[in-house]
């Protein structure tokens, strides 16, 4: 009788042998803890790689101070995959502050300290240093956001593509699974790393500019470092391109050859969704894993419904990674994951969540999309909404429908965000009805990210009008329904455009409500997006026109504060702030003050060090870890984690 293949990927040579192998065809390296869930890249590529015939062995979180853990497994047939884990170390590792954290949600117990900064240049590096000469492959957020040369908040530069750093061979980006079958059979069929630079969803380095076949001309890594109108150019030029119909190849000059960046791979089609959400993903973390995972936690009983985002916020990477064209898988396919949740015993009856980067889209924004590609220089909505966008809801309304009458369900929340101007164009009111009525707990959160209209249109968000109406309807269909909910805007401070006098209106408009926000993010400048490109250049790429930036580590902490006035210890900066942009008239003890009076002399110790306006104090050059693998991270692991 054929031996069972274990559930899980072999960690050790023994369960390599166990499963008949004396070598693995693929040894992945991944940042974090092994959770065979699909919402886990690297079990969706393990899984992938599986089912087309390939052994994936797994090599999770291994000590990088030496190559000697990167020989756990022994050398791999075909290739070493490299992923950082599903979050950008750096952003995994630091707040926007330059604090590091000190949880990582993709570990076991939530410990910090098992990654290093820059993890993907790192592993990368101790693969080569452990057996020279295998082709190495790099995927994941953090290689698909760097895969230009880009701006790297942490450094405060402009860095290198990823690929380079790294020295790897080729990097995928955005959704792996239709890349990396291709390069595994191209390996497997005997062709060199050297020559495998055509494939759609990749990046690789070439030597010579007439191996691109006419792709389009970015600047040099050397111009962009430079040249501020350089960098958003090359932005500009990366975004028009970032579609898998229309877009063309790219090649960016480094010091030492060419970034030939290929268009990006076809999503995969509502068939092929269904097939990668069928795999035999067991949903728990890996047995040696022994205690909790937090990041599961969100996810255990959660289903994603469709990937892609055509809201195209300036702030977001998910355009840059999963781009503009919604896919979403059967309700078939969803109601099944939903019947095995009932199956699970610590299955409580309430499904999480339903949805996927933006929860109520769940088609593309036209119908041209799919034929012709999204529009190199439209947005489908933002600001603005196209006259051409689909804006029925009626697919997500009848698969909430379906999934609350499960038996064994007893009720369906949907927490990922819901885009509430897309909701409102909708032409009647079911969705939003049927939202509050059956999967809303109380409270819904949605993003209306800022009040003023010239910030929000540098964020690419509606005018503030809209979540006003927005508000209005809520508020009337809860009377209708007899229930009383409520609203939880997210929202975001110092964001580029944004001033102190901006952040001021903003916390005018909060105690007007009387929200008094337990979390408030502060603009993280993270690669891969217009609004960090916004930051770094001081100008908007697609106007060319300056652009406000509070770049001091004080003016931050000002409008962030200026949000949380009901925080005492925010009270001495936010009097500061109110000072400097001469609206002494909002402290006092009046119904319209934002803070009370303090007559106690404030010290320099009430505020981080810096002046608006003044020197730049953002380069904290946080684990600047190069090719030579090193990292700053210290060997009793004190490191710090967050939300982005």
């Amino acid at each position: 009788m054929a031996k069972q293949k274990p559930a899980f990927p072999p960690v050790t040579r023994e369960e390599l042998r166990a499963r008949g192998l004396d070598q693995a065809d693929f040894v992945l390296i991944s940042g974090d803890a092994y959770i065979d869930h699909p919402s886990f890249g690297a079990a969706v590529i393990t899984r992938v790689l599986e089912q087309k015939g390939y052994s994936v062995g797994l090599i999770a979180q291994p000590d990088w101070h030496s190559a000697e853990a990167f020989r756990a497994l022994g050398k791999p047939r075909l290739a070493f995959l490299v992923t950082a884990g599903n979050l950008d170390s750096m952003v995994n590792h630091y707040s926007v502050s330059g604090a590091r954290r000190d949880t990582d949600a993709y570990t076991e117990n939530g410990l910090a300290g098992r990654r290093p900064d820059r993890a993907t240049i790192v592993y990368a590096n101790r693969c080569r240093e452990a057996y020279a000469g295998i082709p190495l492959v790099i995927g994941g957020l953090e290689a698909s956001l760097r895969r230009f040369a880009h701006y790297d908040y942490w450094d405060d530069r402009v860095r290198h593509s990823i690929l380079y750093d790294a020295c790897a061979d080729i990097l995928v980006y955005g959704m792996g699974e239709r890349a990396i079958v291709q390069i595994a059979e191209a390996l497997r069929a005997g062709k060199p790393v050297s020559q495998i630079t055509k494939i759609p969803g990749t990046c690789v380095r070439v030597s010579d500019a007439e191996q691109a076949n006419g792709a389009v001309l970015l600047p040099s890594y050397s111009e962009v470092a430079a040249d501020r109108k350089k960098y958003c150019e090359a932005f500009v030029r990366q975004a028009r391109e970032q579609d898998a119909v229309r877009g063309k190849r790219l090649l960016q000059p480094h010091e030492k050859g060419f970034l030939l960046c290929n268009p990006p791979a076809a999503p995969l089609s509502t068939r092929e969704l269904d097939e990668v959400y069928a795999l035999p993903f067991t949903r728990k973390p890996h047995p040696s894993i022994s205690g909790r995972v937090p990041a599961l936690d969100e996810v255990s009983f959660s289903i994603t419904s469709a990937r892609g985002c055509f809201g195209d916020c300036n702030f977001c990477s998910l355009t840059f990674h999963q781009g503009r064209v919604v896919t979403a898988r059967s309700h078939e396919s969803i109601l099944n994951e939903a019947r095995g949740f009932v199956q699970d015993p610590a299955f409580k009856g309430y499904v999480h969540d339903v949805g996927g980067p933006t929860a109520n889209f769940r088609h593309p924004a036209c119908e041209k999309q799919l034929k012709n590609g999204v529009c190199a220089d439209k947005e489908c909505i933002g600001y603005s909404a196209c006259r051409n966008l689909d804006t029925s809801e009626e697919d997500y309304v009848a698969l909430l429908r379906k999934l609350r009458s499960l038996q064994g369900v007893k009720k369906v929340f949907v927490r990922s965000g819901v885009r509430y101007d897309y909701a409102l164009l909708d032409r009647d009111d079911t969705f939003l009805r049927e939202l509050i009525e059956h999967h809303v707990s109380g409270q819904l959160k949605v993003a209306p990210e800022h009040v003023s209209d010239r910030v929000l249109k540098y964020m690419n968000k509606p005018p503030h009008a809209v979540y006003e109406r927005f508000v209005q309807k809520f508020d009337a269909i809860n009377r209708n329904l007899g229930t009383k909910q409520y609203l939880v805007p997210y929202l975001i401070s110092s964001h580029p455009g944004a001033t102190l006098q901006d952040a001021i209106e903003l916390a005018q408009y909060l105690k007007r409500i009387n929200h008094k926000p337990e979390q408030v993010q502060d603009f993280y400048p993270t690669p891969g997006t217009a609004s960090t490109c916004m930051y770094h250049s001081g100008l908007d790429p697609f106007t060319m026109q300056p652009v406000y930036v509070a770049r001091t580590r004080e003016e931050k902490a000002m409008q962030r504060a200026l949000l949380q006035c009901h925080i005492r210890r925010n009270w001495p900066l936010i009097r500061k702030a109110l000072r400097l942009a001469d609206r002494e008239d909002l402290i006092g003890a009046g119904k319209g003050c934002l803070v009370p009076p303090d007559t106690r002399p404030e010290t320099a110790a009430s505020s981080p060090k810096g002046k608006p306006g003044g020197s730049n104090n953002r380069s904290f050059r946080a684990g600047n870890t190069e090719r030579s693998g090193k990292s700053s991270v210290k060997k009793d692991g004190s490191n710090r984690r967050g939300r982005i």
